[in-house]
């Protein structure tokens, strides 16, 4: 039996740790090349490292998604080092909270900019790659489908106090994700998006009552963590009765990379354990 995306080629952002390093893996086990992503260089090569000596092909395209040139300059490192895309995950994202009183225009920008602006950017330097092979599939008789997953959260379904910018950023990329269903499903490119709960991430990692985790994202210190009986009341408050791993998170977006959703999309799949979340 073939690997499901042997021959495929995935590019996954935000791919260094977390989610996004259990997408990039997953994707390359089943036979994918991958381009993986992520704001630091390090953590970018040592998944590349790994895929690598598991006998699979990717590169690394170290920087910010929220640069103007990012999305041009990874479709074109992918185009160059593989020759083709047909797998797009846009994964990278943090959260930055303050209830909306105390929430700068920088926080609400800056969200809005990694997790809208940049997929709306990435996917639209794909588009001519996407129309010109399409036009060409459809010229020989043949139906060939690309896939586009876009990570949202329950913040984005559902809101969350202390989330303005991230739950506006989330539901718009729902938004965006049926727009460009409906867009693209002339060129045969299914556009669906996963929408994550409580997922176990640095994020989500549990700090002591009191206390804070902070890491560092573009010069700022960024808080993380929930603290530990929050934690543990929401494992309880789930009906699964315990938090996602990121594989099991991988394992969503995977489902849509695979031919058996060929006939879906602009859809928003919920994977939480059966709960929204915290």
């Amino acid at each position: 039996m073939h690997p499901t995306l042997q021959s495929k080629v995935a590019i996954v952002t935000g791919a260094g740790r977390g989610i996004g390093r259990a997408v990039a893996l997953k994707l390359a086990s089943a036979g994918a090349a991958v381009v993986v992503n992520d704001l630091d260089e390090t953590p970018a090569n040592e998944v590349v490292a790994e895929i690598e000596h598991a006998g699979g092909r990717a590169l690394a395209v170290a920087g910010n998604v929220a640069a103007p040139d990012f999305g041009t300059r990874i479709v074109a490192a992918t185009l160059d080092g593989f020759g083709a895309i047909d797998i797009i995950v846009n994964n990278a994202g943090y959260t930055w909270d303050n209830v909306i009183q105390k929430m700068t225009d920088e926080q609400f920008e800056a969200i809005l900019a990694c997790h809208l602006t940049a997929p709306f950017r990435l996917l639209r330097a794909a588009q001519p790659y996407f129309r010109n092979v399409s036009s060409s599939e459809q010229e020989q008789g043949r139906e060939v489908f690309r896939k586009v997953v876009n990570v949202s959260s329950v913040s984005g379904t559902g809101g969350n106090a202390g989330q303005a910018n991230y739950s506006a950023a989330k539901a718009g990329v729902i938004g965006l994700t049926k727009a460009m269903a409906k867009e693209w499903g002339r060129m045969k490119v299914n556009v669906n998006c996963v929408a994550f709960g409580a997922i176990e991430t640095r994020l989500t990692q549990r700090v002591p009552q009191g206390e804070s985790a902070f890491v560092s994202i573009e010069g700022h210190d960024i808080r993380v963590g929930v603290p530990a009986e929050r934690a543990a009341l929401a494992g309880r408050e789930i009906p699964l009765g315990r938090l996602g791993t990121p594989e099991e998170a991988a394992g969503a977006i995977y489902l849509f990379c695979l031919p058996e959703s060929d006939y879906i999309s602009g859809q928003t799949v919920i994977c939480g354990g059966g709960r929204g979340g915290f």
